[in-house]
């Protein structure tokens, strides 16, 4: 009788091998979560000071046309005619801060302002920071930001270049 051979390949993979890959993906994970991380916080950032930066235009044409600067329209207070700013909301704000988000000072003012805090969906290291767009008297807008605390995870580099913080 022949003797048959059998050839025995190695079919899957061993142990080690499998444990190399793991720790592989471990040490990528280490690296890119808090990278991920810091993109998202400092994204919901500009966001937001790009959603309140673009009520300046609409603050203008209120203010130039008589108006009083205001969260909502009330054209029968008299003597003001406030109007509101076309503030609609955000899920990266705390809507308890002022009126469903917004705060407004001085609306009948040249040195209005207005703010928000972060809160709502908001990444934890750049919650109650307060950004704030301020109109000068002669009409320069400025934007600027307070709170963030380094225990919570904040990093000045959160902040666009367009707004300071402090």
């Amino acid at each position: 009788m022949q003797e048959i051979k059998m050839n025995h390949a190695q079919k899957g993979f061993t142990l080690i091998e499998l444990m190399i890959v793991v720790a592989i993906i471990g040490i990528l994970a280490a690296v890119a979560i808090p990278q991920y991380q810091d993109y998202t916080a400092r994204t919901q950032v500009s966001r937001v000071v790009s959603e309140i930066n673009a009520l300046k235009s609409n603050a203008e044409s209120i203010f130039n046309n008589g108006g009083v600067v205001a969260n909502v329209d009330d054209l029968n207070a008299n003597p003001r005619r406030e109007i509101g700013i076309g503030w609609t909301g955000s899920n990266l704000v705390d809507d308890t801060y002022g009126t469903n988000g917004l705060q407004i000072d001085n609306g009948d003012l040249p040195t209005m302002s207005w703010s928000v805090r972060l809160g709502g969906d908001a990444s934890s290291a750049v919650r109650d920071v307060v950004i704030t767009v301020a109109r000068s008297r002669e009409g320069a807008y400025s934007c600027s930001m307070t709170g963030g605390v380094a225990a919570n995870g904040w990093k000045d580099s959160y902040a666009p270049a367009s707004c300071e913080h402090s």
